[in-house]
């Protein structure tokens, strides 16, 4: 009796071993027929920032615009809200380094007014000191003026 209750599991879980080789099988032939569906259509257009020759490759012509900005990184946040695609390249060659942002000639309009928006944020920043200047500018008031405290040692105690 034992030995047809051994014999019946093993025979169970060799059925259930063959039972999922087969369903691994079929789900990577599957996989395999999906992917080479996948690559018939056309290729994703990479959209944003992108290198100079993904941009170049859209063979939509392109054009420039000089940046001397250090802090790029704005910019980059403004392109990306109105949807422009662009490349961003450092220029090491002079002193202090200037960026080239290209991007592509129908994009021309919306460059303009995503370099308003930055020019028009940037200005803001510099227009308004900041907030550790004001500190030490205020703690240096309070270092010059003049307490006339008189502090006394003495308690008195009631009795």
């Amino acid at each position: 009796m034992q030995e047809e209750v051994e014999n019946r599991s093993v025979a169970l879980v060799i059925n259930g071993t063959k039972l999922t080789a087969r369903t691994l099988k079929s789900a990577i032939l599957k996989y395999l027929a999906w992917r080479k569906n996948k690559k018939v259509k056309e290729p994703v257009i990479p959209r944003g920032k992108q290198s100079v020759k993904n941009l170049a490759k859209q063979d939509q012509g392109l054009s420039n615009i000089e940046v001397t900005d250090k802090n790029i990184k704005s910019f980059e946040r403004v392109a990306k809200k109105y949807g422009v695609d662009f490349a961003i390249k450092k220029d090491k060659s002079v002193s202090p380094p200037k960026y080239l942002v290209f991007f592509k000639g129908r994009d021309a309009d919306a460059i303009t007014s995503a370099f308003t928006e930055f020019t028009a944020k940037t200005m803001r920043k510099a227009a308004r000191p900041s907030v550790l200047a004001q500190l030490k500018k205020f703690t240096e008031l309070v270092k010059n003026t003049i307490t006339d405290r008189v502090k006394s040692k003495s308690k008195e105690q009631s009795l």
